[in-house]
């Protein structure tokens, strides 16, 4: 009888965390094209500080990015600030041990002021006596843009698109609020009411309030992570 012999822990041992890490994310789900219908996944590999430490050159595409600028950054630089209050937990429960993945809904950006939406998966990678030596980290947007089609762009934050009665209303509304409620909590009438959610619809270009909310998030208006939600200040004039 033949015995096959795959790899002695022994060997897996000696090597460093870096090398384990690059071998981790060359073991890792690869991305190739699609059925119709389905999203890619884009991966790239952190170290437990949260560094790139490798990605795949369409990981870096989605953010506008090549690998060699990608590699060395923090992911967080990559994705809207409101992510590390959201994402923290979940690296801190995989460096301690306490899961092995999770996923989470991500807002990434882009380049030229570009944001788009989707979900980030994390993935523990342990080396042989169980410590963590880095994570696989898995992108899926939600929709397959060109991230240099101009779709999508938001302008500078100093271009603040919102009035604070207005993010008040986008806000009572991303919480479930009716129109009623809305203009008993904010001194309105419902033709008050409904004349702001109208500007809204139209500076967002959205066609109901689903998706002017819908909008609000993919555009990173909306705090994630968080309920009820905020409009976060630099949109706000």
């Amino acid at each position: 009888m033949t015995t096959h012999v795959t790899s002695a822990p022994h060997n897996r041992d000696r090597r460093s965390p870096s090398l384990h890490a690059a071998a981790a994310h060359r073991n890792a789900p690869e991305s190739r094209t699609p059925a119709p219908g389905n999203r890619r996944l884009y991966t790239a590999h952190i170290d437990p500080d949260i560094q790139i430490v490798a990605a795949e050159p369409d990981f870096s595409r989605q953010f506008g990015r090549t690998s060699a600028d990608t590699c060395g950054r923090s992911l967080y630089e990559l994705l809207h600030p409101s992510a590390p209050s959201v994402l923290n937990r979940h690296f801190t429960r995989l460096s301690e041990g306490r899961s092995a993945r999770f996923a989470e809904r991500m807002v990434g950006l882009g380049n030229a002021g570009r944001v788009f939406s989707g979900e980030l998966t994390g993935i523990a990678v342990q080396n042989t006596t169980g410590r963590l030596a880095g994570i696989v980290v898995q992108v899926r947007p939600d929709t397959e843009a060109d991230p240099t089609d101009g779709k999508d762009v938001i302008g500078p934050p100093r271009e603040r698109l919102l009035s604070k009665l207005d993010a008040q209303v986008l806000e009572g509304i991303a919480a479930g609020a009716s129109t009623v409620q809305l203009a008993a909590r904010l001194y309105l009438s419902r033709q008050g009411v409904e004349y702001h959610v109208g500007l809204m619809l139209r500076k967002l270009k959205a066609p109901n309030r689903a998706a002017l909310v819908a909008r609000a998030h993919s555009m990173g208006m909306l705090t994630v992570g968080q309920w009820p939600p905020r409009v976060l200040p630099e949109f706000i004039k």
